[in-house]
């Protein structure tokens, strides 16, 4: 998805020198990766971070400015995917975690468990297509909120997509031809058609957020099944997804 800093332009607000927190001087801005607004790290968070990354390596990190969490929030849908958990954590405590050794325990214990239960979740709903992905934010209060993106469209997209597919394989050689004719008006205009299309798609998603695995395995299951709610589902149906043990 790449480095999203551009979706927010506020300024990054200048750091005191309390606990968790270096001062604007020791801090710069580097390639965290994938960001929410402009976060600035020490060398020694910078560092911790990269360390972070490599050990959830099956986990896909957002780093948030401190000015940003709740954009962050507003804009998780658009982080997910089927691959990997999505992690939402701001520079304010990379830089605790950094300096702050039980700190560190603490909220690294908070990720793994989390992602332990979301890989659960996910197994139990890995059927079913409707659920985009997962992810988690790291709070203030030494918990995290989870939340899932449930696209409530997706029969319908299910069935474009596999249209899409056949025509493809019979096609390709010569859309090659086309595409190498196109002019600048047509790919412009090809462009604008696959914003609509993106826009359309992102207006059939639903961010369902939970303070725990527990209440985002009903709340997910409850968005999948009210886009079905002209089905009669069997009695199978009914308990599916509600015997898993979370505790951890």
């Amino acid at each position: 998805m790449g480095n999203v800093s551009s979706v927010e332009d506020s300024a990054v607000k200048a750091y005191g020198t309390e606990a968790g927190k270096t001062s604007a001087a020791d801090q710069k801005a580097g390639n965290y990766g994938k960001t929410i607004g402009k976060p600035q790290l020490s060398e020694k968070a910078a560092k911790y971070y990269e360390e972070l990354k490599q050990k959830f390596s099956n986990m896909d990190f957002i780093l948030v400015s401190a000015d940003q969490k709740a954009a962050a929030k507003a804009q998780a849908g658009s982080f997910a995917n089927a691959y990997k958990t999505v992690v939402l954590i701001d520079e304010d405590k990379i830089e605790k975690m950094a300096e702050d050794e039980a700190y560190r325990a603490q909220y690294e214990g908070i990720i793994r468990k989390g992602a332990s239960g979301l890989k659960q979740l996910k197994k139990t709903f890995d059927s079913n297509q409707n659920v985009k992905g997962y992810g988690m934010q790291i709070n203030d209060n030494g918990a995290a909120s989870f939340f899932a993106v449930v696209d409530k469209s997706m029969a319908a997209q299910r069935a474009a997509q596999r249209e899409r597919i056949e025509k493809k394989a019979a096609q390709k050689k010569e859309d090659a031809k086309k595409d190498a004719k196109k002019t600048e008006k047509e790919k412009r205009e090809e462009a604008l058609e696959e914003r609509r299309r993106t826009r359309k798609a992102q207006e059939d998603e639903e961010i369902v957020w939970a303070s725990s695995i527990e209440e985002l395995q009903d709340k997910v299951d409850r968005a999948v099944y009210s886009s079905w709610s002209d089905l009669v589902r069997t009695d199978e149906e009914r308990q599916w997804g509600r015997f898993i043990d979370f505790k951890l």
